[in-house]
């Protein structure tokens, strides 16, 4: 049987009061992950999303938990109606196809509240207090760690350096101040991050934002949540409107230890984006990430001129050979 009409008799045994002559499906692209998305349509009026999940990645066994950890403390995000832990299947809530991302040409005034929204969204979650983090911690992937940081740095120069532009890494200085970044940012204290808060994973419905793509929470820094958004490849920002981002999201006054803190997890955001992009790209053939891998190089470039005691990696990457 295809893989369509085994889903569609799936579909119709946890959903029987729909027509059956009516229930269709369609595949969804989305990005790189090794899950299969597919808009279901139940009826002229109704739409679920099947979400088909690979058994053998532990996190994937986690979205359906954290969605519903979410809904109770009122963060937005798909609703679960049914999950079959044995077949790797999930229906929830059908959002529809407005993302963040597709606002990125419209005028800033228009950009702004769907932004704002998002954050305030994200800022629920890194607020929690800590009594009620813990029992969902318990089924989230590795929290950000020293280990966690240096995998990152090292996955951006085999990936992005290594494989894209194809430099000799074995002749790179990784600097001891790369592995003091990262020693640093795994003393502080974390909160429950998103892990991948970019405007891809934040559905606009009825002008608020809505969190999707949320099953590598983990504990972790704000600023990192932050750096993915206001830093996100995807979109081009002015620092202008970081500062009103970032302004909306603090409350109006910014501590230098926030904003050294924002830079150093915007310098590892990078990495990790950069390190997949050339992973997803050239290892996994799925092309179109290369398309980015210029335009996070260039925000990475003028985030590490700016942090002392990383003047050798700036001078490298200023290499004509990296453009």
């Amino acid at each position: 049987m295809k893989t369509d009409e085994l889903l569609l008799r799936q579909t119709r045994m946890r959903f029987p009061r729909f027509d059956v002559d009516q229930v269709k499906i369609t595949p969804i692209e989305k990005g790189g992950s090794d899950r299969k998305f597919y808009r279901v349509k139940c009826s002229p009026e109704q739409t679920l999303i099947l979400v088909k999940y690979n058994l053998e990645r532990e996190e994937n066994r986690h979205y359906v938990r954290i969605a519903k950890f979410l809904a109770e403390h009122n963060i937005r995000a798909p609703k679960i109606y049914y999950h079959d832990e044995v077949e790797g299947l999930i229906w929830i809530e059908d959002l529809g196809e407005e993302d963040l991302f597709g606002h990125r040409d419209e005028p800033w005034l228009v950009r702004r509240a769907f932004y704002q929204s998002a954050l305030d969204e994200v800022a629920k979650l890194h607020r929690l207090p800590e009594e009620v983090c813990i029992g969902i911690k318990e089924s989230l992937p590795a929290e950000f760690n020293v280990a966690l940081y240096q995998w990152e740095q090292q996955y951006f120069f085999e990936n992005c350096l290594g494989r894209f532009y194809k430099i000799d890494i074995g002749k790179i200085d990784k600097l001891s101040a790369l592995e003091e970044i990262a020693e640093s940012l795994g003393k502080l204290p974390r909160v429950l991050v998103h892990r991948d808060f970019q405007s891809q994973n934040i559905i606009v419905r009825n002008g608020q934002a809505h969190l999707i793509d949320f099953q590598g929470m983990r504990p972790g820094l704000a600023q990192y949540d932050l750096a993915s958004l206001l830093y996100d490849p995807y979109v081009d920002l002015s620092e202008a409107e970081r500062e009103e981002l970032l302004a909306h999201y603090c409350g109006g006054e910014i501590s230098d230890d926030f904003r050294e803190t924002l830079q150093l997890c915007a310098m590892q955001r990078l990495m990790q984006a950069l390190g997949a992009y050339g992973f997803l790209g050239l290892v996994k053939d799925h092309k179109h990430f290369l398309q980015y891998i210029p335009r996070a190089m260039r925000s990475l470039r003028e985030i590490v001129a700016k942090i002392d005691n990383l003047q050798p990696l700036a001078q490298f990457l200023a290499d004509e050979r990296i453009r």
